[in-house]
């Protein structure tokens, strides 16, 4: 008889403790503290008060060392595909193009004031693989390369989520590989000639 009666105790003192709980959290929901619920000082406390948000008007702000969407300042990469290589799971694709001799002027300089020697008619991202490590924006020589502060891109279409970054259409892409080819082909014959001349 007594287990009974302190079944009732204890029930009547988990049902207090949890309305306690939740008294609190109600009437600390009429004030709003921090930036979306966000402690100034540390972003991963939480703090007491309000916290819901009428997204997409309001949303938490992302903290300034987070690794989000990918997004590469193509007038700033030299085309050396180090990224690609280092990327643990191949989301990074790049197709290059040498730049023939006398389109180095027009293929320009990064904004460090590194000469160009690629074209880079591909340079795709597949969002949707990227696990937003960081190792291809750190092995980047120019640091074009870099993640953003957007964290929401959702999509309907999943090819909508392959990022394009190339700087060359095909039609342009197709007239500079056959631009270098002739280039390749007039070095072989003059060294030919050459050849022959002292042969």
């Amino acid at each position: 008889m007594s287990e009974y009666f302190r079944n009732i105790g204890s029930g009547i003192s988990t049902i207090l403790t949890g309305m306690g709980i939740t008294l609190r959290h109600f009437f600390n929901a009429v004030k709003r503290k921090g930036d979306a619920g966000i402690d100034e000082e540390n972003y991963f406390n939480q703090v007491d008060g309000l916290v819901t948000l009428q997204y997409p008007r309001e949303a938490i702000p992302t903290p300034e060392i987070g690794r989000y969407r990918l997004y590469n300042e193509i007038d700033d990469c030299i085309g050396c595909g180090q990224c690609a290589r280092a990327c643990p799971i191949d989301c990074i694709t790049i197709e290059t193009i040498k730049v023939t001799k006398d389109d180095l002027a027009v293929c320009g300089k990064t904004s460090g004031g590194q000469q160009k020697r690629f074209w880079v008619p591909v340079f795709d991202i597949d969002i949707a693989q990227c696990m937003t490590c960081g190792i291809c924006s750190a092995v980047c020589p120019t640091e074009c390369l870099y993640h953003t502060q957007v964290s929401d891109f959702s999509e309907f279409n999943r090819d909508n989520m392959i990022y394009h970054f190339g700087n060359l259409t095909k039609l342009e892409a197709e007239a500079k590989e056959k631009k270098l080819a002739e280039e390749k082909k007039a070095a072989a014959a003059k060294k030919e000639v050459s050849e022959k001349s002292e042969g």
